[in-house]
């Protein structure tokens, strides 16, 4: 699987928010050792941004 470049064009939120979601959730694939990434070719951040653009995974900002 390849960068989810479509869903990316389609979004309609904040696209930084969005992009900090996907990067965090990569970190948690890679320090897990997550077998889902071994089935997408090793490709952690495609993997991650697929996640997070389906909602496969949800993810909130907190407040600082």
């Amino acid at each position: 699987m390849i960068f989810p470049i479509e869903n990316l064009v389609e979004f309609t939120g904040n696209v930084y928010e969005i992009t900090c979601a996907s990067i965090r959730r990569a970190y948690q694939l890679s320090m897990v050792r997550d077998p889902e990434v071994e089935e997408n070719d090793g490709k952690v951040v495609s993997l991650a941004a697929k996640q997070v653009f389906t909602k496969a995974v949800d993810y909130q900002i907190e407040a600082q």
